[in-house]
């Protein structure tokens, strides 16, 4: 029988030790390694991986040169997305509104949406989108 687990989210930051140090300070994530363009965070059971997107040589390519292809161009950071399960989601919310890291759509509150949760959501230093939600029905 195959049963998959838990899933961790590897986002991209253009500079991982200024995002480990957003994370811990701002999203209450320790950070439980860090090797300079990598860094694992965790905050009870979520887990989060960041990568270092930094790769500048897309800005020089002339025009008709070989199409950008590093994989970890500077512009890539911010674009990325993670939902985290979260239990007791408003007092969450209520410690990242105090930390002014709220998305704004969420500046009014959690919010029910039509497919059974509860949810609201942040960014990172970059950009990226987390959403943290609870689940009323399934």
């Amino acid at each position: 029988m195959t049963k998959l687990s838990r899933a961790i989210p590897a986002l991209p930051a253009f500079d991982v030790a200024a995002s480990v140090a957003f994370y811990r300070e701002r999203l209450g994530f320790e950070a439980i390694h860090h090797d300079g363009g990598f860094a694992v965070l965790r905050r009870d059971d979520a887990v989060i991986h960041l990568w270092q997107a930094d790769d500048e040589s897309w800005r020089d390519r002339a025009a008709g040169a070989k199409p950008v292809c590093s994989g970890a161009e500077s512009f890539i950071a911010g674009t990325a997305s993670c939902r985290i399960e979260t239990e007791g989601v408003d007092e969450l919310y209520s410690e990242l509104r105090d930390r002014d890291v709220l998305h704004e759509v969420s500046r009014e509150g959690v919010a029910e949406t039509d497919f059974g949760t509860r949810e609201f959501a942040t960014l990172d230093l970059d950009g990226n989108l987390i959403a943290f939600y609870t689940w009323v029905s399934r």
